[in-house]
């Protein structure tokens, strides 16, 4: 958390029950060497008092927009330019469209206009009001414009419904916090990232496809491009928002991808593989619908070229990196793939079970790397990302010669 150190953070609690959770973040804040000041909307004052949040920050806390001794100095403006980073925790779901609306009817909407500062929000809600389209669509606009978002995590709700909503911990919080200020860790690199599935056509309606959602491979963008790197992002098919800041290269099939990370590999550094490419595709597909006969049908596979080891094989290659997807014997046949592709580091996850892998918002990575390994364990796909991207850079300066 040394990233953390001597920063200015201003917490923003909204009116959510998951407000009792903003002393513990405030203290986490302060004991990974950050100075916090707490801004509450009034509603927050309902469920937490102010004075507990002055006892455990050990300044005022703000919550009056138009407070004539703080504004005689225009105070909110002040308290915009005097934070490094803005976290907002709880990010209630009206707290949310309020800011990805503009909104500044109170202090702590205001706040989020006025400060240049990076916003991160950790939003936490009834399971159905987050998976509410309008809830979704709200995220996804902040998203675009480079807001970062913790959680929320699956489990147990005040509602007594259980279900994702809850807002993700303080301690991964204040992760999510620090990894945000490791701006320089892939400074001046460029990083090509490959993400989502593919479609292998079998005729003009139908294709072959996995699960995956892209939303690993996004992070890991993101992450990256907050870590200071120039970002190219190769994407199949997903519904989700290209992240802001990395340019952005849409495939289909994995002949699409690969002509595109043909095209763009020759000028990165790092390569991060994160797409679950098919591994067959249709020999013939068919020029028109096919219709269905009642009697078996039968289609011909033939191998896709494998990205993967195409880019590791190329004469003065970039820092590789693998991502392998598991059902059983994880740390074997990872390292196997190390080996055979000549990869300089593989992620690696089981999937199939429910909470993590394919289509979650959750993930559990295991990295292994020549001669190290590291447990990354269960957390959100934003903040494995970070972990993962910390330990990439690691690995590329410890491995990739560099003048000086």
């Amino acid at each position: 958390m040394n990233s953390l150190a001597h920063r200015h953070i201003c917490v923003i609690v909204s009116g959510g029950i998951a407000a009792y959770k903003g002393p513990e973040l405030v203290r986490r804040l302060r004991d990974a060497g950050a100075e916090v000041r707490v801004v509450m909307t009034a509603a927050a004052t309902e469920f937490v008092r102010p004075l507990t949040f002055q006892a455990v920050s050990g300044s005022p806390v703000h919550v009056d927009l138009l407070d004539p001794a703080a504004e005689a100095a225009m105070g909110h403006i002040e308290l915009a330019r005097w934070a490094d980073l803005v976290i907002v925790a709880p990010a209630t779901a009206d707290f949310l469209a309020r800011i990805a609306h503009g909104l500044a009817d109170d202090l702590a909407a205001t706040l989020c206009l006025a400060t240049a500062a990076p916003l991160l929000v950790a939003p936490a809600m009834n399971r159905l009001m987050w998976a509410h389209p309008a809830t979704q669509h709200n995220v996804a606009l902040l998203q675009q414009r480079g807001v970062h978002c913790c959680g929320p995590n699956d489990g147990g709700q005040a509602c007594g419904e259980t279900g994702a909503g809850r807002m993700a911990e303080p301690l991964e919080i204040v992760q999510a916090a620090a990894a945000l200020h490791q701006h320089d860790a892939l400074a001046g690199l460029r990083v090509l990232i490959t993400a989502g599935p593919t479609q292998e056509p079998i005729d003009p309606v139908r294709f072959i496809t996995n699960r995956s959602s892209g939303k690993m491979g996004y992070a890991v963008a993101a992450a990256a491009r907050d870590a200071g790197a120039q970002v190219t992002l190769v994407s199949g098919p997903t519904r989700l928002a290209p992240p802001a800041g990395c340019e952005f290269v849409a495939a289909t099939s994995a002949a699409d991808m690969l002509q595109a990370v043909l095209a763009h590999v020759a000028d990165c550094d790092i390569f991060i593989a994160t797409a679950a490419v098919a591994d067959y595709t249709v020999s013939a597909p068919a020029a028109q619908k096919m219709k269905k006969e009642g009697a078996a049908l039968t289609l011909t596979l033939e191998p896709t070229q494998d990205i993967l080891r195409a880019v590791a094989a190329r004469p003065g290659a970039p820092f590789t990196v693998g991502f392998a997807a598991e059902t059983e014997r994880l740390a074997e046949y990872a390292r196997g793939k190390l080996e055979a592709k000549s990869l300089n580091m593989i992620a690696a996850n089981l999937v199939g079970r429910a909470g993590t892998g394919f289509e979650s918002d959750d993930n559990e990575l295991s990295v292994f790397w020549r001669g190290g390994e590291k447990q990354l364990g269960t957390a959100s796909k934003q903040i494995l990302a970070r972990a993962l991207v910390a330990i990439i850079a690691e690995r590329y300066r410890a491995e990739v010669p560099h003048p000086g």
